[in-house]
């Protein structure tokens, strides 16, 4: 999951950008309205955390930019307004869900998660590879029945190789939205969390090196 947190106090900003980061979400911070738009023209997002008030170019019109390209990134709008009528115009801008400040962050996790299963292609309620079961809405990886302990990152890339079918990610995918855009592409980051899996899952094999390619999940 690829989250971008638009917000223009950047004691805030970058609080749930780190908050985000260790439950395994991938997340780039900005903090005005120009910078949103010129990171959405680039990259991919699922979630667009957006604070409606931001200088330059206001949170509102940056909405409506992401709604006219018909994108598929939903938009969780935070503010400090707390009016039914403020929150129902920023549902009326377009926006998929409203959060007011002061809120409590487990529930923004909550509801960034429930977005980004919207942003997605419909996938089933548990996600299978050989006797691997993963259940992203609550959080728990099996293997033959053994509950896997794993850390969120392990957690986010074993779910994009689960998702992925019998199709290679490659690394550079992995990075992409597993990580983010501060992420070196030279960096042994996704090797090693690779190597941290398997180790967790453990034999036989299922996860797949393909030379030059990427991984996937299969059998020997």
């Amino acid at each position: 999951m690829r989250v971008l947190v638009v917000e223009d106090f950047e004691v805030l900003a970058r609080s749930i950008g780190t908050g985000l980061r260790r439950e395994g979400i991938a997340v780039d911070v900005v903090l005005d309205g120009s910078d949103a738009l010129a990171h959405l023209a680039l990259t991919r997002y699922d979630v667009v955390v957006l604070d409606r008030d931001l200088p330059g170019v206001h949170g509102d019109e940056v909405c409506r930019q992401i709604v006219s390209e018909r994108s598929e990134s939903r938009i969780l709008m935070l503010t400090a307004a707390t009016s039914v009528k403020e929150r129902v115009d920023g549902l009326g801008l377009g926006a998929d869900d409203y959060l007011p400040k002061p809120f409590d962050f487990a529930e923004l996790v909550a509801r960034v998660r429930a977005l980004a299963r919207r942003s997605a292609a419909p996938l089933a309620p548990t996600l299978e590879g050989g006797d691997v079961t993963l259940d992203p809405s609550r959080r728990v990886a099996f293997r033959a029945g053994r509950r896997l302990e794993l850390s969120p990152k392990e957690f986010a890339l074993l779910e994009c190789l689960l998702s992925a079918g019998d199709r290679v990610v490659s690394t550079e995918e992995l990075l992409q939205r597993v990580w983010d855009e501060h992420a070196d592409p030279f960096t042994t980051a996704v090797k090693t969390t690779i190597r941290r899996l398997r180790a967790k899952l453990g034999d036989p094999p299922i996860i797949q090196t393909v030379r030059e390619a990427g991984y996937r999940i299969g059998g020997p």
